[in-house]
């Protein structure tokens, strides 16, 4: 019951015991990509096809990566995700086809409450991320929950997207701001 709430959007509980277990599942799923020797390509890529939602033969991610529910995750044709991937897919995330993604990359889906009170009930909520077809991620950048980044987009290395960010632009800072449009 709580999968759903949190796949609708709704109010759950983060400590029910069936989201532990599964918490836990992937984190062992995630240890073990983490333990393949990084030239073994194939396993590498049949281990994270175990992991995520969606991926294909040419999906590549640099060791570590992290995730939480993985099946939440769905990246499109030739993506590429370097060193220190984490991803927390209390919702979905989608990323699209020629994707990069920079070392040391953060997308959170998951929303917490600013009140002390409330946030130690440990009920909380989440907001899917989108990243459109043809995009670079750059080095360091943390995407916050509910943001959709269009096509054709570069994120400069080190921001913070809070906000959606229009197809074909580039965007940098903290929090990220449109410095170019028409890429």
């Amino acid at each position: 019951m709580e999968m759903y709430k949190m796949l609708a959007g709704e109010v759950y509980q983060a400590t029910d015991p069936q989201l532990i277990a599964e918490l836990n599942r992937v984190k062992d799923l995630c240890w073990e990509y983490n333990q393949i020797r990084p030239t073994l390509l194939k396993e590498r890529n049949r281990k994270l096809q175990e992991i995520l939602g969606q991926s294909d033969e040419d999906t590549f991610i640099n060791q570590p990566f992290y995730c939480d529910y993985g099946k939440h995750i769905r990246v499109g044709k030739r993506f590429f995700a370097n060193f220190c991937f984490t991803v927390l897919d209390e919702a979905l995330v989608t990323i699209g086809d020629d994707c990069f993604i920079g070392p040391n990359v953060g997308i959170y889906t998951a929303c917490h409450s600013t009140n002390p009170a409330e946030r130690n009930t440990r009920r909380e909520w989440a907001r899917p991320v989108t990243i459109g077809d043809n995009c670079w991620i750059g080095g360091g950048v943390t995407i916050l929950p509910g943001v959709t980044i269009g096509d054709g987009c570069t994120i400069g290395a080190g921001s913070v997207v809070v906000d959606d960010i229009p197809a074909g632009s580039l965007a940098v800072g903290n929090p990220a701001r449109v410095i170019k449009s028409g890429l």
